[in-house]
Protein backbone atom coordinates (compact mmCIF):
# COMPACT_ATOMS: atom_id res chain seq x y z
CA UNK A 1 0.00 0.00 0.00
CA UNK A 2 1.36 3.43 -0.93
CA UNK A 3 2.31 5.98 1.69
CA UNK A 4 -0.26 8.73 2.47
CA UNK A 5 0.24 11.82 0.35
CA UNK A 6 1.45 14.99 2.09
CA UNK A 7 -1.37 17.48 2.55
CA UNK A 8 0.41 20.79 2.21
CA UNK A 9 -0.62 21.69 -1.32
CA UNK A 10 -1.75 25.24 -2.01
CA UNK A 11 -3.66 27.30 -4.54
CA UNK A 12 -1.42 30.28 -5.31
CA UNK A 13 -2.98 31.60 -8.52
CA UNK A 14 -6.41 31.91 -10.14
CA UNK A 15 -7.26 32.78 -13.74
CA UNK A 16 -10.85 33.08 -14.96
CA UNK A 17 -12.68 33.54 -18.25
CA UNK A 18 -16.39 33.29 -17.45
CA UNK A 19 -19.75 34.45 -18.78
CA UNK A 20 -20.06 36.90 -15.89
CA UNK A 21 -16.53 38.23 -15.98
CA UNK A 22 -13.42 38.17 -18.14
CA UNK A 23 -10.87 38.05 -15.35
CA UNK A 24 -10.89 36.95 -11.72
CA UNK A 25 -11.86 40.31 -10.22
CA UNK A 26 -14.76 40.81 -12.64
CA UNK A 27 -15.91 37.22 -12.08
CA UNK A 28 -15.90 37.59 -8.30
CA UNK A 29 -17.62 40.98 -8.32
CA UNK A 30 -20.48 39.59 -10.37
CA UNK A 31 -20.62 36.31 -8.43
CA UNK A 32 -20.69 38.04 -5.05
CA UNK A 33 -23.46 40.35 -6.27
CA UNK A 34 -25.53 37.40 -7.49
CA UNK A 35 -25.84 38.78 -11.01
CA UNK A 36 -27.34 36.41 -13.55
CA UNK A 37 -26.00 36.68 -17.09
CA UNK A 38 -28.00 33.82 -18.58
CA UNK A 39 -29.55 34.93 -21.84
CA UNK A 40 -30.80 33.77 -25.21
CA UNK A 41 -28.06 32.16 -27.28
CA UNK A 42 -26.71 34.50 -29.95
CA UNK A 43 -24.23 32.22 -31.73
CA UNK A 44 -24.75 31.96 -35.49
CA UNK A 45 -26.48 28.79 -36.60
CA UNK A 46 -28.18 28.10 -33.28
CA UNK A 47 -31.47 29.98 -33.61
CA UNK A 48 -33.45 26.96 -34.83
CA UNK A 49 -32.28 24.59 -32.08
CA UNK A 50 -34.50 23.76 -29.07
CA UNK A 51 -31.75 24.81 -26.65
CA UNK A 52 -32.33 28.55 -26.30
CA UNK A 53 -30.59 29.74 -23.10
CA UNK A 54 -26.93 29.50 -22.08
CA UNK A 55 -24.06 31.33 -20.44
CA UNK A 56 -22.01 32.90 -23.23
CA UNK A 57 -18.62 34.60 -22.84
CA UNK A 58 -19.21 37.80 -24.77
CA UNK A 59 -16.28 40.07 -23.90
CA UNK A 60 -13.36 37.83 -24.76
CA UNK A 61 -11.10 38.77 -27.68
CA UNK A 62 -8.94 35.75 -28.41
CA UNK A 63 -6.61 37.71 -30.68
CA UNK A 64 -5.73 39.99 -27.76
CA UNK A 65 -4.93 37.11 -25.42
CA UNK A 66 -3.30 34.51 -27.67
CA UNK A 67 -0.66 34.79 -30.40
CA UNK A 68 -1.75 34.23 -33.98
CA UNK A 69 0.32 31.07 -34.45
CA UNK A 70 -1.57 29.42 -31.60
CA UNK A 71 -4.96 30.79 -32.61
CA UNK A 72 -4.89 29.03 -35.96
CA UNK A 73 -4.06 25.70 -34.32
CA UNK A 74 -6.67 25.73 -31.59
CA UNK A 75 -10.36 25.85 -30.75
CA UNK A 76 -12.18 28.38 -28.61
CA UNK A 77 -12.01 26.15 -25.54
CA UNK A 78 -8.21 26.19 -25.77
CA UNK A 79 -8.18 29.97 -26.29
CA UNK A 80 -9.98 30.25 -22.97
CA UNK A 81 -7.49 27.86 -21.36
CA UNK A 82 -4.43 29.71 -22.65
CA UNK A 83 -5.77 33.05 -21.41
CA UNK A 84 -6.85 31.67 -18.03
CA UNK A 85 -3.51 29.91 -17.55
CA UNK A 86 -1.63 33.16 -18.23
CA UNK A 87 -3.76 34.94 -15.64
CA UNK A 88 -3.30 32.21 -13.05
CA UNK A 89 0.47 32.20 -13.54
CA UNK A 90 0.59 36.00 -13.29
CA UNK A 91 -1.55 35.87 -10.13
CA UNK A 92 0.86 33.33 -8.63
CA UNK A 93 3.89 35.41 -9.60
CA UNK A 94 5.19 32.44 -11.57
CA UNK A 95 6.86 34.29 -14.40
CA UNK A 96 8.71 33.02 -17.43
CA UNK A 97 12.11 33.68 -15.85
CA UNK A 98 11.35 31.11 -13.15
CA UNK A 99 9.75 28.48 -15.37
CA UNK A 100 12.32 28.79 -18.15
CA UNK A 101 15.08 28.18 -15.61
CA UNK A 102 13.33 25.05 -14.29
CA UNK A 103 10.96 23.78 -17.01
CA UNK A 104 10.58 20.31 -15.47
CA UNK A 105 9.27 21.84 -12.24
CA UNK A 106 5.90 22.89 -13.73
CA UNK A 107 3.22 20.58 -15.12
CA UNK A 108 -0.27 20.97 -16.62
CA UNK A 109 -3.49 19.04 -15.98
CA UNK A 110 -6.83 19.93 -17.54
CA UNK A 111 -10.27 18.38 -17.72
CA UNK A 112 -12.51 18.51 -20.78
CA UNK A 113 -15.98 17.34 -21.59
CA UNK A 114 -16.89 18.90 -24.93
CA UNK A 115 -13.59 19.36 -26.78
CA UNK A 116 -13.09 21.55 -29.83
CA UNK A 117 -16.44 21.31 -31.56
CA UNK A 118 -16.34 24.74 -33.18
CA UNK A 119 -12.98 24.14 -34.86
CA UNK A 120 -14.10 20.71 -36.01
CA UNK A 121 -17.36 22.02 -37.42
CA UNK A 122 -15.56 24.73 -39.38
CA UNK A 123 -13.11 22.27 -40.93
CA UNK A 124 -15.87 19.79 -41.82
CA UNK A 125 -17.76 22.60 -43.53
CA UNK A 126 -14.63 23.32 -45.54
CA UNK A 127 -14.32 19.64 -46.43
CA UNK A 128 -17.86 19.24 -47.69
CA UNK A 129 -18.20 22.74 -49.13
CA UNK A 130 -14.86 23.19 -50.88
CA UNK A 131 -12.94 19.91 -50.74
CA UNK A 132 -10.14 18.23 -48.82
CA UNK A 133 -7.49 20.73 -50.00
CA UNK A 134 -9.20 23.37 -47.87
CA UNK A 135 -9.01 21.41 -44.61
CA UNK A 136 -6.15 22.54 -42.40
CA UNK A 137 -3.67 20.16 -40.76
CA UNK A 138 -4.72 21.17 -37.26
CA UNK A 139 -8.12 19.51 -37.62
CA UNK A 140 -6.45 16.37 -36.26
CA UNK A 141 -5.49 17.97 -32.93
CA UNK A 142 -7.62 21.06 -32.23
CA UNK A 143 -10.79 19.12 -31.42
CA UNK A 144 -9.01 16.72 -29.06
CA UNK A 145 -9.87 17.02 -25.37
CA UNK A 146 -6.14 16.99 -24.49
CA UNK A 147 -5.42 19.99 -26.74
CA UNK A 148 -5.42 22.57 -23.94
CA UNK A 149 -2.94 20.63 -21.81
CA UNK A 150 -0.59 20.28 -24.76
CA UNK A 151 -0.85 23.86 -26.00
CA UNK A 152 -0.34 25.41 -22.53
CA UNK A 153 2.74 23.24 -22.06
CA UNK A 154 4.17 24.05 -25.50
CA UNK A 155 3.45 27.76 -25.33
CA UNK A 156 4.97 28.21 -21.86
CA UNK A 157 7.75 25.64 -22.23
CA UNK A 158 6.58 23.45 -19.36
CA UNK A 159 8.10 19.97 -19.25
CA UNK A 160 6.73 18.66 -15.95
CA UNK A 161 4.01 15.99 -15.57
CA UNK A 162 1.03 16.61 -17.84
CA UNK A 163 -2.36 14.98 -18.20
CA UNK A 164 -6.00 15.34 -19.07
CA UNK A 165 -8.99 14.04 -17.12
CA UNK A 166 -12.18 13.01 -18.87
CA UNK A 167 -14.64 12.14 -16.11
CA UNK A 168 -17.73 14.15 -16.94
CA UNK A 169 -18.37 17.42 -15.17
CA UNK A 170 -16.67 15.98 -12.09
CA UNK A 171 -13.42 15.99 -14.06
CA UNK A 172 -12.78 19.58 -13.04
CA UNK A 173 -12.33 18.56 -9.40
CA UNK A 174 -10.53 15.37 -10.37
CA UNK A 175 -8.01 17.41 -12.38
CA UNK A 176 -7.16 19.46 -9.29
CA UNK A 177 -6.74 16.26 -7.28
CA UNK A 178 -4.48 14.87 -10.02
CA UNK A 179 -2.43 18.08 -9.84
CA UNK A 180 -2.18 17.76 -6.07
CA UNK A 181 -0.80 14.25 -6.40
CA UNK A 182 1.80 15.44 -8.92
CA UNK A 183 2.92 18.13 -6.48
CA UNK A 184 3.06 15.61 -3.65
CA UNK A 185 5.35 13.47 -5.78
CA UNK A 186 7.84 16.29 -6.23
CA UNK A 187 6.65 18.70 -8.93
CA UNK A 188 6.87 22.30 -7.73
CA UNK A 189 3.69 23.56 -9.38
CA UNK A 190 0.94 22.43 -11.72
CA UNK A 191 -1.37 24.60 -13.81
CA UNK A 192 -4.72 22.84 -13.46
CA UNK A 193 -8.36 23.42 -14.29
CA UNK A 194 -10.83 23.28 -17.14
CA UNK A 195 -12.37 25.43 -19.85
CA UNK A 196 -15.19 24.53 -22.22
CA UNK A 197 -16.75 25.94 -25.39
CA UNK A 198 -19.88 23.84 -26.05
CA UNK A 199 -22.02 26.46 -27.80
CA UNK A 200 -21.14 25.95 -31.47
CA UNK A 201 -24.06 24.46 -33.45
CA UNK A 202 -22.34 21.07 -33.82
CA UNK A 203 -21.59 20.92 -30.09
CA UNK A 204 -25.12 21.93 -29.19
CA UNK A 205 -26.66 19.25 -31.40
CA UNK A 206 -24.48 16.70 -29.59
CA UNK A 207 -25.94 17.84 -26.27
CA UNK A 208 -29.58 17.60 -27.32
CA UNK A 209 -29.65 13.94 -26.34
CA UNK A 210 -29.21 14.83 -22.67
CA UNK A 211 -32.62 14.61 -20.97
CA UNK A 212 -31.24 16.79 -18.17
CA UNK A 213 -30.83 19.78 -20.52
CA UNK A 214 -33.24 22.67 -20.00
CA UNK A 215 -35.17 23.89 -23.04
CA UNK A 216 -36.93 26.66 -21.11
CA UNK A 217 -36.83 29.90 -23.11
CA UNK A 218 -37.01 32.35 -20.18
CA UNK A 219 -33.46 32.93 -18.84
CA UNK A 220 -34.81 33.67 -15.36
CA UNK A 221 -36.50 30.27 -15.17
CA UNK A 222 -34.23 28.06 -17.26
CA UNK A 223 -31.93 26.88 -14.48
CA UNK A 224 -33.43 26.69 -10.98
CA UNK A 225 -32.10 23.73 -8.97
CA UNK A 226 -33.57 22.74 -5.60
CA UNK A 227 -36.98 24.21 -6.47
CA UNK A 228 -40.30 22.76 -7.59
CA UNK A 229 -39.73 24.57 -10.89
CA UNK A 230 -36.44 22.77 -11.62
CA UNK A 231 -36.42 21.82 -15.31
CA UNK A 232 -32.80 20.93 -16.01
CA UNK A 233 -29.58 22.87 -16.53
CA UNK A 234 -28.33 25.27 -19.16
CA UNK A 235 -24.78 24.95 -20.58
CA UNK A 236 -22.04 27.55 -20.40
CA UNK A 237 -18.65 28.29 -21.88
CA UNK A 238 -15.48 29.58 -20.27
CA UNK A 239 -13.75 28.24 -17.18
CA UNK A 240 -10.82 28.68 -14.84
CA UNK A 241 -7.23 27.59 -14.36
CA UNK A 242 -5.44 27.48 -11.02
CA UNK A 243 -1.81 27.25 -9.99
CA UNK A 244 -1.51 24.34 -7.58
CA UNK A 245 1.80 24.52 -5.74
CA UNK A 246 3.72 22.80 -2.99
CA UNK A 247 3.99 24.72 0.26
CA UNK A 248 7.78 24.73 0.17
CA UNK A 249 7.86 26.21 -3.33
CA UNK A 250 5.28 28.86 -2.43
CA UNK A 251 7.11 29.83 0.77
CA UNK A 252 10.47 30.03 -0.97
CA UNK A 253 8.99 32.31 -3.63
CA UNK A 254 7.27 34.41 -0.96
CA UNK A 255 3.80 34.24 -2.54
CA UNK A 256 0.43 34.19 -0.82
CA UNK A 257 -1.26 30.87 -0.16
CA UNK A 258 -4.82 31.59 -1.25
CA UNK A 259 -6.18 28.25 -0.07
CA UNK A 260 -5.15 24.68 0.67
CA UNK A 261 -6.33 21.70 -1.36
CA UNK A 262 -7.07 19.63 1.72
CA UNK A 263 -8.96 16.55 0.56
CA UNK A 264 -10.60 14.89 -2.42
CA UNK A 265 -12.46 11.72 -3.29
CA UNK A 266 -14.40 10.45 -6.29
CA UNK A 267 -16.90 7.67 -7.04
CA UNK A 268 -18.93 6.40 -9.98
CA UNK A 269 -22.61 5.41 -9.91
CA UNK A 270 -23.64 5.18 -13.58
CA UNK A 271 -25.21 7.40 -16.20
CA UNK A 272 -28.54 8.98 -15.28
CA UNK A 273 -28.85 6.96 -12.07
CA UNK A 274 -29.58 9.95 -9.91
CA UNK A 275 -31.13 8.02 -7.03
CA UNK A 276 -27.95 5.94 -6.73
CA UNK A 277 -25.84 9.09 -6.92
CA UNK A 278 -26.97 9.85 -3.37
CA UNK A 279 -24.78 7.09 -1.94
CA UNK A 280 -21.98 7.75 -4.41
CA UNK A 281 -21.78 11.45 -3.63
CA UNK A 282 -22.06 10.87 0.12
CA UNK A 283 -19.20 8.37 -0.11
CA UNK A 284 -17.10 10.92 -2.03
CA UNK A 285 -17.81 13.58 0.61
CA UNK A 286 -16.77 11.24 3.43
CA UNK A 287 -13.60 10.34 1.54
CA UNK A 288 -12.69 13.99 0.97
CA UNK A 289 -13.31 14.79 4.64
CA UNK A 290 -11.14 11.86 5.72
CA UNK A 291 -8.25 12.91 3.48
CA UNK A 292 -8.55 16.46 4.79
CA UNK A 293 -8.73 15.24 8.41
CA UNK A 294 -11.87 17.37 8.62
CA UNK A 295 -14.91 16.78 10.81
CA UNK A 296 -18.33 17.40 9.21
CA UNK A 297 -18.96 20.28 11.61
CA UNK A 298 -15.88 22.09 10.29
CA UNK A 299 -17.47 22.64 6.87
CA UNK A 300 -18.55 26.28 6.72
CA UNK A 301 -20.04 26.34 3.23
CA UNK A 302 -21.01 23.85 0.53
CA UNK A 303 -20.76 24.74 -3.16
CA UNK A 304 -23.39 22.39 -4.53
CA UNK A 305 -23.46 20.62 -7.87
CA UNK A 306 -27.03 21.86 -8.44
CA UNK A 307 -27.97 19.94 -11.57
CA UNK A 308 -31.53 21.30 -11.71
CA UNK A 309 -33.16 17.89 -12.24
CA UNK A 310 -35.63 17.06 -9.42
CA UNK A 311 -34.34 13.52 -8.77
CA UNK A 312 -30.72 14.67 -8.91
CA UNK A 313 -31.36 17.65 -6.63
CA UNK A 314 -33.09 15.42 -4.11
CA UNK A 315 -30.20 12.94 -4.20
CA UNK A 316 -27.66 15.71 -3.63
CA UNK A 317 -29.57 17.23 -0.72
CA UNK A 318 -29.85 13.80 0.91
CA UNK A 319 -26.17 13.05 0.24
CA UNK A 320 -25.15 16.25 2.03
CA UNK A 321 -27.30 15.24 5.00
CA UNK A 322 -26.00 11.66 4.93
CA UNK A 323 -22.35 12.72 4.93
CA UNK A 324 -22.53 15.75 7.22
CA UNK A 325 -25.27 14.53 9.57
CA UNK A 326 -27.31 17.21 11.30
CA UNK A 327 -24.77 19.80 10.22
CA UNK A 328 -25.85 19.17 6.64
CA UNK A 329 -29.16 20.90 7.33
CA UNK A 330 -27.51 23.90 8.99
CA UNK A 331 -24.45 24.60 6.83
CA UNK A 332 -24.88 27.34 4.20
CA UNK A 333 -25.16 25.92 0.69
CA UNK A 334 -24.75 27.86 -2.54
CA UNK A 335 -24.69 27.25 -6.30
CA UNK A 336 -23.46 30.42 -8.05
CA UNK A 337 -23.47 28.59 -11.39
CA UNK A 338 -27.23 29.24 -11.67
CA UNK A 339 -26.26 32.76 -12.78
CA UNK A 340 -23.77 31.73 -15.46
CA UNK A 341 -24.76 28.22 -16.55
CA UNK A 342 -23.21 24.83 -16.08
CA UNK A 343 -19.95 24.67 -18.00
CA UNK A 344 -19.49 20.90 -17.89
CA UNK A 345 -15.92 20.14 -16.69
CA UNK A 346 -15.27 23.84 -16.13
CA UNK A 347 -18.25 24.29 -13.79
CA UNK A 348 -16.66 22.84 -10.63
CA UNK A 349 -13.38 24.67 -11.27
CA UNK A 350 -15.27 27.96 -11.38
CA UNK A 351 -16.93 26.84 -8.14
CA UNK A 352 -13.48 26.23 -6.64
CA UNK A 353 -12.36 29.69 -7.75
CA UNK A 354 -15.49 31.17 -6.16
CA UNK A 355 -14.94 29.12 -3.00
CA UNK A 356 -11.34 30.29 -2.64
CA UNK A 357 -12.45 33.90 -3.08
CA UNK A 358 -15.31 33.40 -0.61
CA UNK A 359 -12.83 32.13 1.99
CA UNK A 360 -10.60 35.13 1.38
CA UNK A 361 -13.34 37.77 1.38
CA UNK A 362 -15.44 36.38 4.22
CA UNK A 363 -18.69 36.16 2.28
CA UNK A 364 -20.84 33.42 0.75
CA UNK A 365 -22.15 34.31 -2.73
CA UNK A 366 -25.82 33.67 -3.51
CA UNK A 367 -27.62 31.32 -5.88
CA UNK A 368 -29.17 33.56 -8.61
CA UNK A 369 -32.70 33.00 -9.91
CA UNK A 370 -33.49 30.51 -7.12
CA UNK A 371 -36.12 30.87 -4.40
CA UNK A 372 -38.92 28.70 -2.96
CA UNK A 373 -36.52 25.94 -1.97
CA UNK A 374 -38.17 22.53 -1.72
CA UNK A 375 -35.32 20.67 0.03
CA UNK A 376 -34.01 20.73 3.58
CA UNK A 377 -31.02 22.93 2.78
CA UNK A 378 -29.88 26.33 4.01
CA UNK A 379 -29.48 27.62 0.46
CA UNK A 380 -28.06 31.14 0.18
CA UNK A 381 -30.33 33.07 -2.17
CA UNK A 382 -31.06 36.67 -3.24
CA UNK A 383 -27.92 38.25 -1.77
CA UNK A 384 -24.50 37.32 -0.45
CA UNK A 385 -24.26 36.29 3.19
CA UNK A 386 -21.55 37.72 5.43
CA UNK A 387 -19.59 34.95 7.12
CA UNK A 388 -16.12 33.89 8.17
CA UNK A 389 -15.74 30.60 6.31
CA UNK A 390 -12.52 28.71 6.91
CA UNK A 391 -13.37 25.45 5.18
CA UNK A 392 -15.38 24.87 2.01
CA UNK A 393 -16.76 21.72 0.40
CA UNK A 394 -17.18 21.74 -3.40
CA UNK A 395 -19.33 19.06 -5.05
CA UNK A 396 -19.68 17.91 -8.64
CA UNK A 397 -21.44 15.15 -10.56
CA UNK A 398 -21.35 14.14 -14.19
CA UNK A 399 -24.16 13.15 -16.51
CA UNK A 400 -22.39 9.86 -17.12
CA UNK A 401 -22.21 9.01 -13.41
CA UNK A 402 -19.06 10.51 -11.89
CA UNK A 403 -19.22 12.04 -8.40
CA UNK A 404 -16.49 14.14 -6.85
CA UNK A 405 -15.93 16.15 -3.67
CA UNK A 406 -13.14 18.56 -2.75
CA UNK A 407 -12.35 20.18 0.61
CA UNK A 408 -10.62 23.58 0.65
CA UNK A 409 -9.07 25.25 3.68
CA UNK A 410 -8.46 28.97 4.09
CA UNK A 411 -4.90 29.94 3.24
CA UNK A 412 -4.20 31.02 6.82
CA UNK A 413 -5.30 27.65 8.22
CA UNK A 414 -2.56 25.58 9.82
CA UNK A 415 -2.66 22.05 8.39
CA UNK A 416 -0.63 19.30 10.11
Amino acid sequence: MSEPLPRRVAVTGIGVVAPNGNGTDAFWKSTEAGISVLDRITREGCAHLPLRVAGEVRDFAAESAVEERYLVQTDRFTHFALAAADRALDDAGLGRAYTEAAPFSVGVVTAAGSGGGEFGQRELQQLWGKGSRFVGPYQSIAWFYAASTGQISIRRGFKGPCGVVASDEAGGLDALAHAKRAVCRGTDAVVAGSTEAPLAPYSMVCQLGYPELSTETDPARAYRPFTEAACGFVPAEGGAMLVVEGERSARERGVEVRAWLAGHAATFTGAGRWEQSRDGLAHAIRGALAEADCAPEEIDVVFADGLGVPDADRAEALAIADALGGHGRRVPVTAPKTGIGRGYGAAPVLDVAAAVLALQHGVIPPTPNVFDICHDLDLVTERARAAEPRTALVLSRGLMGSNSALVLRHGATKIP
